[in-house]
């Protein structure tokens, strides 16, 4: 009886949050693999007197919770959960249809207009560069990396950033065609782009990943942690002779990475931080980033299509977010939508791995430039 009269109003909400990613991951099959731990570990750190959290037990002294063990060592003190998560998403990534059409490069760093925008935004709100930084990456649509660069910047809304960005991730077939039909038109949806892929060799998919990582490496020396991790587990796919860490990576690494990420996470969904106005501003303010990085991918592709004769259709702009690979599904399936003939995956899939990239990148971008603006 003393729990449950323990139990305030604000941690009951938080039960039925839990409830609701639950029902979200289950039901409607939305990034079950992080919502549902996610959902489940708000549940378990807002029940009063549990051991998932450090507690005072008389006659014993402090008692270490797993949970916040897990939070304080793995995000809080090193972030190597989110940086080893890089790891498999690199082995998972195919980059040959960028390879085959390097042009998509520019849709990815197009598409992270919004992160910038929502940025400037959330300062005029009121909130300091640490935190706004933090929101703004939401639009990354990049769950590991919205952790990563909230925890480094040190921001008090860790929790209200991952359910936002991995709730949008989800989202993203919901949100993405309400977004890109706001600024294209019928005529605009049904451009064809015949799909003519060059053959890339071995040894330039090889040479990729270490490329892109002595690129980022000069040109944002904080985003190495995070472009190097997943270049690595690119390189991994690709060299050839490590297939059994390739599928390591791909499978087991990032299969409990991703569990444990995601009922670590919980921890900053407690009750008494994450129930309060600032949390409906940051779901907002993600939302406004994410729909702005899709518009202005679009945007970007329209203004190519003014000095171009080969004519790219709009909504592959949109593709250059980073959730990998939801957005070109989006988009293949709303090409057909448009012309049953129009078939724009390969083409999406390019933008889309090329938003992979640029997501990572300004995120070290953010890391590296905010704390120098800050002193």
């Amino acid at each position: 009886m003393e729990s449950f009269k323990a139990v305030t109003w604000q941690q009951g909400l938080m039960y039925l949050v839990g409830i609701l990613l639950i029902y979200l991951a289950i039901k409607k099959g939305y990034e079950p693999a992080l919502l549902l731990p996610m959902g489940f570990g708000a549940i378990l750190v807002n029940l009063p007197f549990t051991g998932v959290l450090n507690q005072t037990i008389e006659g014993i002294g402090e008692v270490q919770g797993i949970i916040q063990w897990l939070f304080e060592g793995m995000i809080e003190a090193s972030e190597a959960m989110p940086l080893l998560l890089f790891i498999g998403i690199g082995a998972m990534i195919d980059f040959g249809p960028l390879l085959s059409n390097p042009k998509m490069f520019l849709f990815g760093a197009a598409a992270q207009f919004g992160i910038f925008f929502v940025i400037a935004i959330a300062v005029l709100f009121g909130y300091d560069l640490r935190d706004a930084a933090s929101i703004g990456i939401i639009g990354a649509a990049d769950g590991p990396t919205s952790i990563l660069v909230s925890q480094v910047l040190k921001s008090k809304y860790v929790g209200a950033i991952a359910v936002a960005a991995y709730s949008y991730m989800a989202l993203v077939p919901i949100i993405q065609p309400f977004a890109i039909k706001l600024v294209t038109t019928k005529k605009e949806r049904q451009i064809k782009m015949p799909y003519n892929p060059s053959n890339v060799s071995k040894g330039i998919r090889i040479a990729f990943p270490i490329i892109v990582t002595f690129v980022a490496g000069f040109i944002a020396p904080t985003s190495v942690a995070l472009v190097g991790f997943l270049m690595f587990g690119n390189l991994l796919r690709e060299c050839g002779v490590l297939n059994s860490l390739s599928d390591t990576a791909q499978n087991v690494l990032a299969n409990l990475i991703t569990l444990l990420l995601g009922i670590t996470i919980s921890f900053s969904m407690q009750a008494a931080q994450f129930v309060n106005i600032d949390t409906i501003i940051i779901m907002c303010l993600g939302l406004v980033a994410f729909v702005f990085d899709s518009v202005a991918g679009v945007f970007f592709a329209k203004v190519i299509n003014l000095f171009s004769k080969k004519k790219i259709n709009p909504m592959v702009g949109a593709a250059g977010i980073s959730a990998f690979p939801m957005s070109a599904r989006v988009i293949q399936k709303m090409g057909l939508e448009a012309d049953p003939t129009n078939h724009l995956l390969m083409h999406a899939v390019g933008a889309n791995v090329s938003g992979q990239i640029a997501s990572v990148i300004a995120g070290g971008m953010i890391l590296s430039l905010v704390p120098q603006m800050i002193h």
